[in-house]
């Protein structure tokens, strides 16, 4: 079976292409829903959501080392830390992790 990457490239653009500009076709008028203005707001958020979640338990060798870092970034996010750190201490976090199992096992 012979993938032609070009052809997955151009579907691939087409499809994000129609999802952006069909909303913008089809609606004339202002929206002016509050149900449907918050949906529309919350999007890109749960959509970035979906797509890192499951990266970030499989990005490492365990899934507990990474659900730790997950969490260490969550509290370093939630007091309000910059990326640099948030990121940082979840690397931090992951690594002594992954040391200990490693000498645990």
């Amino acid at each position: 079976m012979n993938h032609n990457i070009y052809i997955y490239i151009l579907v691939m653009a087409a499809v994000t292409y129609l999802i952006r500009m069909l909303p913008l076709a089809l609606s004339r008028k202002e929206i002016t829903s509050p149900f449907i203005k918050s949906f529309l707001y919350y999007v890109p958020y749960a959509c970035l959501a979906a797509m890192t979640f499951p990266a970030i338990l499989f990005a490492t060798d365990s899934v507990i080392s990474a659900a730790v870092g997950f969490v260490v970034a969550l509290i370093a996010a939630y007091k309000e830390k910059s990326l640099l750190t948030v990121a940082l201490f979840a690397c931090v976090a992951v690594f002594i992790v992954e040391r200990i199992l490693e000498f645990a096992m």
